[in-house]
């Protein structure tokens, strides 16, 4: 099955020239653009036969979306530090409206800012993470989009041998009807270094009632030198009258680790890929992944774990929660080239239907060229919740729905734990709590 490149009113060589002359960015950063437009045109909107029958975006309307032509940081823009962090960026549709950094994470040399700002502060690193394109998939059609018509860029820097303990918080506002931010956000973590970083994802005025959709089109690029340990977790809460598509890309070094945990509860259509590329020797990933959707909405989760050096680590979980008309596609890879010697890697992807009426897709898959591995192994389900454990429950005492609900919410609370600030977590258990209502009238 053959699929089109992506049709986008927004999308041209023309607009991400535009776009690069309205933030006066230097020649390099123009010709990344012109490159990633090119390719964007050229590319279908899914490159992988295997998961081609599970592209929908009938539910996006990008006819009635007009994305900010220009970015900008607030005049008054220092905010207050949230409780536990160590830096906080608040982005309000396409401006930075909020920043504190403690004093801690200012004097040992953390940048978060702009790629305006980066560009006149840490222009090396920036350049160095982007130059080239290899910091987003090139096979990729939607992350293509992203590099060529960003509006707003984001650089989180740490530099080398820091121990940051406190998370950085980014949180995300937006929701206007008819208007949509498409963003970057790099995340270059120096050798040795330690950081964790919060996203919090929220409609700004609940599409200031009008009928038209928003639009949130974004990445996170990770670099991780030698040694390096990140902890990135994201809350996606936006309006249900949002489309949201997101790519994740890092390129881990020797001895270097990531640690995902992903929660996605709002937007009309949640469509991600992840990619980790796990090049260094003795680098290892953990990912963990939610999808909690009800009435008509669709998530779109795919991933891609390519294990490139000798001695790899990979353990991969996705999880899909759907009621009512909702719907799941949980697609993974794990790639094992042959110079992966000594790889161990796992994939599981799980999805649990609360309606006769939900439909929920697993596609876990292997691609081996090196046989000396540890590990290599998937498994996948697709079901109800099981009878055998409201059983158990009700004949402790505890009422059916209230079995059904604890039954769930265990389900998805891997995610929850591994978010790294504990205003967060309970943030994430409310919205979690919150869709119950919904499920238990549709039950």
């Amino acid at each position: 099955m053959s699929v089109q490149p992506l049709s986008l009113p927004f999308l041209s060589e023309a607009a991400a020239l535009e776009r690069s002359a309205a933030l006066g960015e230097p020649a390099w950063l123009r010709d990344e653009r012109v490159a990633a437009a090119r390719l964007a045109a050229a590319l279908p909107a899914e490159a992988n036969l295997i998961f081609t029958p599970y592209l929908d975006l009938r539910a996006a309307r990008f006819g009635e979306i007009e994305p900010y032509g220009t970015s900008g940081v607030a005049p008054d823009h220092e905010a207050e530090l949230p409780d536990g962090a160590a830096a906080y960026l608040h982005v309000r549709e396409n401006a930075v409206v909020g920043r504190a950094i403690s004093p801690v994470a200012a004097d040992a040399g953390i940048f978060i800012g702009t790629f305006e700002e980066a560009l006149r502060d840490r222009p090396d690193v920036l350049r160095a993470a982007l130059e080239g394109g290899e910091s987003l998939p090139a096979d990729d059609a939607f992350a293509q989009v992203a590099r060529a018509i960003s509006t707003l860029g984001l650089l989180i820097h740490v530099p080398e041998g820091l121990s940051l303990d406190a998370p950085i918080v980014v949180r995300w506002d937006l929701g206007t009807g008819g208007r949509g931010l498409v963003s970057r956000t790099v995340v270059s973590v120096g050798r040795g270094a330690r950081a964790s970083v919060l996203e919090v994802q929220g409609d700004a005025d609940a599409n200031l009632a009008n009928d038209r959709q928003s639009l949130w089109w974004g990445t996170s690029e990770v670099v991780l030198a030698e040694g390096a340990t990140l902890s990135l977790a994201t809350e996606q809460d936006f309006d249900r009258s949002t489309i949201a598509i997101v790519n994740r890309q890092a390129r881990i070094g020797d001895d270097a680790t990531l640690n995902l945990a992903l929660a996605s509860i709002g937007a009309r259509l949640h469509k991600s890929r992840i990619d980790n590329l796990l090049v260094g020797r003795g680098s290892s990933v953990t990912q963990v992944e939610i999808g909690f959707g009800s009435d008509d909405q669709l998530f779109d989760l795919t991933s891609y774990t390519r294990h490139i050096g000798q001695d790899t680590t990979g353990d991969l979980l996705s999880k899909g929660v759907f009621t009512d008309k909702a719907r799941g596609y949980i697609k993974g890879l794990i790639e094992i080239r042959r110079s992966a010697i000594g790889t161990d890697s796992f994939l599981g992807e799980y999805g649990m239907l609360l309606t006769r009426t939900a439909r929920s897709v697993t596609v876990p898959s292997l691609e081996i060229d090196q046989p000396d591995c540890r590990r290599a192994a998937h498994s996948s389900a697709v079901g109800p919740i099981d009878e055998g454990q409201i059983f158990y429950l009700v004949s402790r005492g505890i009422d059916r729905e209230t079995a059904r609900k604890l039954i769930v919410m265990g389900f998805l609370e891997p995610v929850v734990a591994r978010i790294p600030l504990a205003a967060a977590q309970d943030r994430l258990r409310a919205l979690l709590e919150r869709k119950w209502p919904e499920i238990g009238r549709a039950h």
